[in-house]
């Protein structure tokens, strides 16, 4: 868990925090359609309770954040600049609005979809 002491007291940021800061900043970037479960049982869970966190992964040593994003991305699009993207818009966001330093995010593409443009 992120914390950080002050002269009035300490501040928590919890995990799930940052993980649906992470959510939305992936998907609102070029060429990510949706967010993936990382196997089968997270798919489950997060079907049943709808949580906003699904595909997102956050882990803190010590003073490290590190943070796992799977994506499902739109079919015809570079795949490594989509990846790149999402790794950059994430650290934006989560730098500039919880303050800690992002050390590690690592994208996982799960699975391409296909538009129907019909």
């Amino acid at each position: 868990m992120g914390q950080e002491k002050t002269t009035l007291g300490s501040i928590h940021i919890s995990p799930t925090a940052i993980a649906t800061i992470t959510y939305h900043a992936a998907l609102q970037s070029y060429g990510v359609v949706g967010l993936a479960p990382k196997n089968l049982a997270e798919g489950i869970a997060t079907t049943i309770t709808r949580e906003p966190t699904r595909g997102v992964n956050v882990h803190f040593d010590g003073d490290k954040l590190d943070i796992d994003i799977y994506v499902i991305v739109e079919f015809g699009t570079r795949i490594a600049s989509v990846a790149q993207s999402v790794a950059n818009a994430v650290r934006y966001s989560v730098e500039k609005n919880v303050g800690l330093k992002v050390h590690e995010i690592n994208v996982h593409v799960q699975g391409l979809r296909v538009s129907n443009n019909d």
